[in-house]
């Protein structure tokens, strides 16, 4: 079992969080921005920044590699959809995508966006994880929150629209 601080400032002790996210185990703040038959997209549990999305297999693999045909397509039309909606309602002009296989979750991409603020961190990789750490540290506020939920909500709704219309 891991340790594992929420940005909400909750700890749960879980083998696997992915598990836990996409069975439903622990709810994230907002929700599930959408789910599929194989994936599960929810604002990240750990770092309050706005239309920061976490897609996660439900099945409990580590490699692009060991994804179905079937997960495949899926993946590649939530993703694009997921970035879409950023996009449109949320203005991101740009985003950075990780996913890495030595995870202690299961196979997961982050969709991290890329804000103004963020900038005084460095443009590369390398600034991405002074970001997240600032974000949890210094913007862990009700204000920031109540944005990044927010968000969120529009999110949501922009991917329903599409899960409606096909």
């Amino acid at each position: 079992m891991r340790k594992i601080t929420l940005s909400n400032g909750k700890t749960v002790e879980v083998e696997c969080l992915s598990c836990a996210l996409t069975s439903g185990l622990i709810k994230p703040d907002g929700g599930v921005v959408v789910e599929t038959e194989y994936f599960h997209a929810h604002q990240d549990v750990a770092y309050p920044i706005k239309g920061l999305m976490i897609l996660a297999s439900k099945r409990h693999i580590k490699g692009l590699d060991e994804l179905t045909e079937a997960e495949k397509l899926d993946y590649i039309e939530v993703l694009t959809k997921i970035r879409e909606a950023q996009r449109k309602v949320l203005g991101l002009e740009h985003v950075y995508y990780f996913y890495n296989e030595d995870t202690t979750h299961h196979f997961h991409t982050w969709m991290v966006p890329r804000y103004e603020w963020m900038y005084k961190f460095g443009r590369s990789v390398e600034s991405v994880r002074p970001s997240l750490l600032h974000a949890r540290n210094h913007m862990n506020d009700q204000e920031n929150i109540k944005e990044v939920m927010n968000a969120l909500s529009s999110l949501k709704k922009e991917l329903n629209k599409k899960s409606a219309s096909g």
